[in-house]
């Protein structure tokens, strides 16, 4: 009987960071024949729309501290310790096999209940630096699953380098073979998300544009930008002669990064593992508001492999950028080697290694 098969929960908060890999990992253990559910609040539960219909989802009490007048920050402990009762409860009635939180306030009912419960549990991370709520509860789980490495975290806890999960488009061409730069038609890819993006396409252009022309007339360019941004970068390339895709998304972006000889970007954890997993030199600028500045301690996995170039915020111009663009392109065998180092600093079987720790916690219940 399916009741009767072993319960994983999963506790995730509401943004694609935290639930694609929640999400990665319930289809896998879907598959191994296992009963899924995801605890979450309300706004988490519009972002679980990808996961298996198989998976019961679970709407939890949860506030964050970061939001609200003062009434309502007074409120956050007594709906916290609401959400921590009502998950108790639930798995009093349905015991978890093993709980893995990926993070966001609201996985914190969750991860609380298991602690008091004494109940197999573990948390992932996205980040090279540990979110506030993962922070909170690394020392209260038997497993810290990790996404980017290195991850700082706090002393006396060891960690698991799993990875990140990627999308099956990027498994498709994980390792495709890379076309050094040469004196032939080559592929610039820009990514910068939606958040801060503008500096991309203030400074990418210009310095694009300033290339040495041996360089510049065999561009191919790919460049996401705001759609507030996109016309006035789709003119700069084009007063220039630069072949120049400009849009606010691209869908075919495993795609692009497998064609490309170099690979300008913002370092998000997921952005990272595509990289990584494809196998692509990139220039990387980190995010400068990210949240403990955690987008540099993404990036510092590849550099310090020498499979990526950082470049903070505060020392972004178009001729530092250019010169640093013209190293790589000018230089195909050592483009070669920044693409292997990518490629050995990826995990292409993240899911998998998360799945391995899930079924090592149950052996434990």
């Amino acid at each position: 009987m399916a009741g009767k098969a072993p319960l994983l929960l999963i506790a995730a908060g509401g943004t694609g960071g935290h639930m694609f890999p929640a999400q990665a990992l319930a289809e896998a253990m879907i598959a191994r024949g296992w009963r899924v559910k995801l605890s979450t609040d309300a706004r988490g539960a519009r972002y679980a729309g990808g996961f298996p219909p198989a998976v019961t989802i679970e709407e939890v009490s949860s506030a964050t501290f970061a939001r609200g007048g003062v009434v309502a920050r007074l409120a956050v402990p007594f709906r916290i310790a609401g959400g921590v009762a009502a998950a108790m409860a639930a798995m009093l009635r349905d015991r978890p096999a093993v709980v893995v939180g990926f993070g966001g306030y609201p996985s914190i009912p969750a991860i609380a209940a298991a602690t008091l419960l004494r109940l197999p549990r573990m948390i992932h991370e996205q980040n090279g630096v540990l979110g506030r709520v993962n922070q909170a509860f690394a020392r209260r789980v038997q497993a810290v699953a990790c996404g980017t490495w290195p991850t700082a975290l706090p002393a006396g806890v060891t960690g698991d380098h799993t990875g990140n999960p990627v999308r099956q488009a990027v498994l498709d061409r994980a390792g495709a073979p890379y076309i050094p730069p040469g004196d032939y038609p080559m592929s610039l890819v820009v990514i910068g998300g939606s958040q801060g993006a503008r500096i991309l396409s203030d400074v990418v252009p210009e310095a694009i544009v300033a290339l040495p022309e041996p360089i510049r007339r065999n561009l191919r360019v790919a460049h996401q930008a705001r759609a507030e941004d996109q016309d006035r970068v789709v003119a700069t390339y084009a007063a220039a002669g630069i072949l120049a895709e400009v849009e606010p998304f691209f869908a075919d972006i495993p795609r692009r990064l497998s064609e490309a000889q170099l690979v300008i970007s913002r370092s998000g954890a997921s952005s990272i593992a595509d990289i990584s997993v494809i196998g692509r030199p990139a220039i990387l600028i980190p995010f400068a508001a990210a949240t403990a500045d955690h987008q540099t301690a993404n990036a510092r996995g590849l550099v310090s492999a020498e499979a990526a170039i950082l470049i903070p915020e505060s020392a972004l111009d178009p001729a530092t950028l250019s010169a640093h663009i013209a190293a790589v392109l000018s230089h195909p065998e050592a483009a070669g080697r920044m693409a292997a180092n990518a490629l050995a600093q990826g995990r292409p079987d993240a899911t998998d290694r998360l799945v391995d720790l899930v079924l090592r916690l149950s052996e434990t219940a």
